[in-house]
C-alpha cells in the first residue's frame, strides 16, 4: 500500500474555480475529470485547465489524479498527451472492460513517461459494465500500476438495462464481487458515488454498507461528503501496522545516513514515510 483510499472526489476539469478550490479539500484523492462532467465541446479547454492546475499540484492537500475519457471514446491518447506531466499522481480510467483496454493505455503511458522522464503513473480502472465485473480480478492484477479499482454503478445499471434506485438489487452481485476481486489482487477498492446530496443519513448508511462489503473507500461528488466518508472508512488495523513499520524503518534508515529502505520487500522512500505519518495522525484522532 502507498496511500489511503478512503475518498476519491471528482472535480469537473472544465471549471477553473472548482479546480482552484480543490486545493483545500481533505479528500485522500482529488480527481480532475475529463469524462462525464465535461461536454464534448469543452474537452480541449478542460485538458488545458487541468494541465495548468497540475503545475501547482504541491499546493493540494490530496493526491492528484485525472480521470480520462473511456477507452471506447478514442480520446485517451489526446488526454494523456496533455496531462502526463510532473505533478500528476495517476489516472482513473472509466469503463474498463478487459485487460486489453489497459494494455493499449500502458503502452502510450510508457512512451510519454520515457520522453518526459517521469516515474510510472498509478492507474485506477473503473468497473462499469457486466464485462468489467466479470473481469475485475484480471483487471486488478494486470499490472503493478493498478493501485485500486473503482465501482461505477450508474453505467453498470445502464448496461444491464436496470433503472437506478438508491439500493438497486441488480447491482448487489457486482458490488459484492468487486472488492473481493480487488482484495485477491492486492489492491484497494473504491465504492460508487452517493448521488443524493441532501440525504446525509443515506450516505452514512451507504458508506457502512460499502465498508461491510470490503471496500476501502468511496468515490464522491461533493466536498460535504468527505467528513462522513472518512469517519466510516477509518484506517484499518493492517494499515496502521504498515504505517508504524514504515515510520520506524525509514527513521532508522535516515539516522544511519541513508534514504530509501525496504519494508516487507517493498521500497520505501520519503513519499511513503509522509503517507504513513498521515495514517498514524488520523489513527490518533
Amino acid at each position: 500500500m502507498t496511500q489511503l483510499f478512503r475518498s476519491l472526489i471528482f472535480v469537473p476539469g472544465n471549471n477553473s474555480r472548482f479546480l482552484e478550490k480543490a486545493k483545500n479539500l481533505e479528500a485522500d484523492i482529488v480527481c480532475f475529470d475529463l469524462e462525464d462532467s465535461v461536454p464534448d465541446k469543452e474537452k480541449k479547454q478542460a485538458r488545458k485547465l487541468i494541465k495548468t492546475a497540475l503545475k501547482s499540484s504541491s499546493d493540494y492537500h490530496s493526491s492528484v489524479f485525472v480521470r480520462t475519457n473511456s477507452p471506447l471514446s478514442g480520446k485517451i491518447p489526446e488526454d494523456l498527451k496533455e496531462i502526463v506531466q510532473k505533478g500528476i499522481g495517476g489516472i482513473v480510467i472509466p469503463k474498463v472492460n478487459n485487460v486489453n483496454d489497459l494494455k493499449k493505455i500502458e503502452k502510450n503511458l510508457q512512451s510519454l513517461e520515457k520522453s518526459r522522464k517521469l516515474k510510472p503513473l498509478q492507474i485506477i480502472p473503473s468497473i462499469e459494465s457486466a464485462e468489467g465485473v466479470v473481469n475485475t480480478y484480471h483487471i486488478s492484477s494486470h499490472s503493478k500500476r493498478v493501485c485500486a479499482v473503482v465501482f461505477g454503478v450508474f453505467d453498470l445499471l445502464n448496461d444491464l438495462g436496470i433503472e437506478y434506485t438508491k439500493d438497486p438489487d441488480g447491482a448487489k452481485y457486482s458490488r459484492t464481487k468487486i472488492p473481493i476481486d480487488a482484495k485477491a489482487a492486492g489492491v484497494a477498492s473504491i465504492d460508487a458515488i452517493w448521488q443524493d446530496l441532501k440525504d446525509i443519513r443515506g450516505l452514512e448508511k451507504d458508506c457502512k454498507t460499502g465498508k461491510s462489503l470490503g471496500f476501502t473507500g468511496k468515490s464522491l461528488i461533493h466536498p460535504d461528503q468527505i467528513s462522513i466518508t472518512h469517519k466510516i472508512f477509518y484506517p484499518t488495523k493492517s494499515e496502521i501496522q504498515w504505517a508504524e513499520k514504515v515510520c520506524k524503518s525509514y527513521l532508522k534508515s535516515i539516522k544511519n545516513g541513508k534514504g530509501a529502505t525496504t519494508v516487507e520487500g517493498k521500497m520505501i522512500d520519503e513519499v511513503h514515510f509522509k503517507q504513513a505519518e498521515e495514517i498514524l495522525k488520523i489513527a490518533k484522532n
